[in-house]
């Protein structure tokens, strides 16, 4: 009897410690919530694909994914409004925007974490694009067909849309970079739980491959150049 005693407050000493253990564990929206907002720079990019890849990839092919510096437009110093943003990286957009006669391209290429955050921009865009046509390529209630369809028929000068989406219509010939010269992530941005679009997984993992895929290769020929929104 007086073992069995001794061991029921042991098994409570055990179940309290897992409680508090858990307790303490920190969500990343607790951790993001102290520290202070800090625009995005080439670096960080730079730093996460060496990260991503240093698993899985000799040090000369991660040599191959880096970037210079020149590759990069001006970053976004958190003072900007998205079109006074694009108005400063983009002075000669309206000469741009009437030389371009491509179908199945656009000129500037915006990537988001969600469809919600994709109409926000386009929005906020307004004093910037002018009559150029947008379309959007998120995957929400818009089917790729539809998409393809549309990049097929005629000239749109800017597309915004989700990392997976783009992805997908590169791979199915949907959608040429071959015209693009601007590619704009939407790097600073935080949703509800405090989250940027490299801080939520998936989103991260099809950015990423989406650069990997083209994007890089582009920007080290020279002729797309990447901004951190």
């Amino acid at each position: 009897p007086t073992e069995c005693f001794l061991s029921q407050p042991e098994e409570k000493q055990e179940t309290t410690t897992i409680k508090a253990k858990k307790r303490k564990k920190k969500k990343i929206s607790d951790i993001l919530q102290k520290s202070a907002p800090k625009p995005g720079v080439p670096a960080d990019l730079q730093n996460l694909l060496s990260q991503h890849f240093a698993g899985n990839r000799s040090v000369i092919e991660i040599e191959e994914l880096k970037l210079s510096d020149s590759c990069f437009l001006p970053a976004n110093d958190l003072t900007h409004s998205f079109s006074s943003y694009l108005k400063e990286i983009c002075p000669k957009w309206a000469k741009l925007r009437r030389n371009h006669k491509e179908k199945k391209s656009v000129v500037m290429l915006v990537i988001c974490s969600s469809a919600l955050r994709c109409l926000e921009l386009i929005k906020s865009m307004t004093a910037f694009k002018g009559d150029c046509r947008v379309l959007k390529l998120f995957a929400k209630h818009i089917k790729i067909k539809e998409q393809m369809n549309m990049l097929e028929k005629g000239v749109f000068h800017i597309g915004i849309g989700t990392p997976g989406r783009v992805k997908a219509l590169v791979e199915q010939d949907g959608l040429c970079l071959s015209s693009t010269k601007y590619m704009i992530l939407d790097w600073n941005w935080r949703d509800q739980k405090l989250r940027r679009m490299m801080d939520i997984p998936e989103i991260k993992k099809e950015t990423i491959d989406l650069l990997e895929m083209s994007i890089i290769k582009l920007c080290r020929e020279g002729s797309v150049k990447l901004g951190l929104f």
